[in-house]
């Protein structure tokens, strides 16, 4: 059986980066890339938040660049899902597309966090032309425009209020009849003047054509009445949460209430000694492609101390 040093989970900016600090620290680490090579970034069309790139890369572009910083330290970038895992010794068995086995020293897991969506078919359509699912990355491209909000939580009271700062107008759809966000982000929103809640509201559709044009208005129906709004818009942010993508740690590794992995503050160590976990997998507040980055910076250096002390 095939013994690996360093086995990275996913391909992300967690995983590419932790990829480009083992290689470079003679680790020869291998990625298995997961289900969606890239990422969540590779649904993402323009990136211009991330230092390095003055003029802005789409999502996609911007990985290719990630796997081949990584690849040119001699990273081993392979194709294929990680099916199951044994965790209770080192090394750590770990099964590939339900079909073949390797033995690796040491884990970093950087398999994500998934957006939650609300289902219908215009998100799909649409996604990369006005749909989204993160305001922070995208809502400077909406700056003195009208934008829709879908949510009742916290995540949703706070991406509506970052948005006002930058829309002309925001509407934000609650499927009930009160939001579930805390009182003092409740406060928040109501007070801001350029946002406007609409309870007991569902999207019905996303109105507007993939390409130049993108999303031109949200069709809302209102639960109780069953009567329809047209509501001009550019952007629509779907503001449900997310799904850490920890199902294979399940019973094995420490997870909060929401299934993100818990890690010692600090590092990125999770409970089992030589084990690591970087990226959105454990970070259910920031969710950046530049703290990923970090993150996944630190589990390679953690990793490569893990491989020191054994020795």
């Amino acid at each position: 059986m095939e013994k690996i040093e360093t086995l990275i989970i996913g391909s992300g900016p967690a995983g590419y980066t932790a990829a480009i600090y083992a290689a470079r620290a003679d680790m020869n680490p291998v990625v298995i890339q997961g289900l969606q090579p890239g990422g969540q970034l590779t649904t993402t069309t323009d990136v211009e938040n991330y230092p390095g790139y003055p003029k802005g890369i789409t999502g996609p572009e911007m990985m290719e660049d990630f796997k081949a910083q990584a690849e040119r330290f001699g990273t081993d970038t392979r194709w294929g899902m990680v099916t199951n895992v044994d965790l209770s010794k080192r090394p750590f068995k770990v099964e590939i597309d339900e079909k073949s086995h390797v033995l690796a020293e040491t884990i970093i897991i950087a398999t994500g966090a998934s957006a939650k969506w609300l289902g219908i078919e215009d998100e799909k359509r649409l996604n990369g032309y006005g749909v989204s699912a993160c305001a922070t990355c995208d809502g400077f491209f909406y700056k003195g425009k009208d934008v829709v909000v879908v949510g009742g939580g916290d995540t949703a009271a706070e991406e509506a209020t970052y948005l006002a700062k930058l829309c002309t107008n925001v509407t934000l759809l609650v499927r009930k009849d009160k939001m579930r966000a805390s009182k003092a982000m409740q406060k928040r929103v109501m007070n801001t003047k350029n946002l406007k809640v609409l309870f007991n509201h569902e999207t019905k559709s996303i109105n507007g054509e993939p390409g130049t044009v993108g999303v031109e208005s949200v069709t809302a129906i209102n639960n109780l009445t069953n009567e329809e709004i047209n509501i001009p818009a550019s952007g629509f942010f779907v503001a449900i949460g997310h799904t850490p993508n920890t199902s294979l740690f399940k019973n094995q590794l420490d997870m909060d209430e929401n299934g993100y992995l818990i890690i010692k503050p600090g590092t990125s160590k999770t409970k089992i000694p030589g084990v690591f976990a970087a990226g959105d997998v454990a970070d259910h507040v920031y969710r950046q492609a530049v703290t990923s980055a970090g993150t996944g910076c630190m589990a390679a250096l953690d990793a490569e101390r893990f491989l020191a002390d054994q020795e």
